[in-house]
């Protein structure tokens, strides 16, 4: 994001210097959560590298001393500000962007800017909107991609299952509202399986409020990023193994075979009672998968390293 800003300028009409954006990348440790912790190392950047004034983007939610979530934190005196993404709502992010950081940037460069500001979510739609920033910055559209050996598991059990009479009858037995709950066993199932899996549940540092409530925010993000992926898998199953079902399937055949009624409607409920059992399949194919690769499936770069850096701290006590 950051990249993509290189360009940015002074609104036009004001009397501004044109402004030289430099771009510097480094991971933020736990604690820069902290937001106090992120300023400090902004400051630090800031002298080492001589700039006039210093914006930090990060993919972390940011918290003052009170345990409110930040969208973002500003001192023009010192000429330093950090900006978290995830608290923009993850929808429009570079226009978003943008326009935060010019803003950031002009208030800084006017020399009659001296105050302190800090600008808090509010308490509820706030932490909404921070928690989707955090699960669109996950990009859970990438998870089964990601997964290899989850996918091949799903397909292989898709192509099979369509072509099974045991799958038939049951299909043509289920009501729609077992259908339903089917769906959501299998989607609750495979996002279960890969929390405990690859080690996703996140743990406080410490029995502080703060630490069980950050905690809380990652687990649902974790959470709501495995839901929105697996569903994403499960109607990509359908659609698949509808077709297959369309090119391989003639439900007279069948009917004769299985001494029952079936038309192609029948086709419909069965790719839907498919995509159920090839989803379960899949996150059994999980397992093959590393902790590693699960990971980097279900989170965003930052993240991953974030979690991987918490693990080794851990594991080094």
């Amino acid at each position: 994001m950051a990249h993509r800003i290189k360009d940015l300028q002074p609104p036009a009409g004001e009397h501004h210097h044109a402004w030289h954006i430099e771009v510097v990348s480094e991971p933020f440790t736990t604690g820069s959560e902290d937001v106090g912790t992120a300023m400090a190392r902004l400051r630090v950047q800031a002298h080492r590298h001589e700039w006039d004034i210093v914006v930090g983007l990060t993919e972390l939610p940011l918290r003052d001393d009170d345990g409110r979530y930040l969208l973002v934190e500003a001192d023009p005196q010192r000429r330093a500000a950090v900006l978290s993404l995830p608290a923009l709502g993850g929808l429009r992010m570079h226009a978003r962007t943008r326009r935060a950081v010019r803003t950031l940037v002009g208030d800084m460069a006017d020399p009659n800017s001296e105050e302190e500001h800090r600008v808090p979510l509010p308490r509820l739609g706030g932490r909404w909107r921070l928690l989707a920033g955090m699960v669109l910055a996950n990009r859970p559209w990438l998870l089964v991609p990601g997964l290899k050996s989850a996918l091949v598991a799903a397909l292989a059990t898709g192509a099979v299952a369509t072509v099974n009479s045991t799958v038939w009858l049951l299909a043509d037995s289920l009501s729609w509202w077992r259908l339903v709950v089917a769906t959501i066993a299998s989607i609750a199932l495979v996002v279960a399986w890969l929390v405990i899996d690859g080690e996703l549940w996140d743990r406080p540092d410490d029995d502080s409020p703060q630490a069980r409530d950050r905690s809380r925010l990652y687990n649902a993000a974790t959470l709501l990023t495995l839901t929105a992926g697996v569903l994403i898998c499960y109607v990509a199953l359908y659609v698949v193994n509808l077709a297959w079902a369309f090119f391989v399937l003639d439900p007279d055949l069948m009917g004769d075979y299985l001494n029952a009624g079936l038309g192609f409607p029948d086709l419909f409920v069965l790719a839907w009672f498919v995509a159920s059992a090839a989803t379960v399949g899949g996150g059994l194919g999980s397992g093959l998968e590393t902790d590693e690769a699960i990971r980097a499936a279900a989170y965003s770069k930052r993240e991953e390293d974030r979690r991987d850096r918490l693990a080794r701290e851990r594991d080094s006590k």
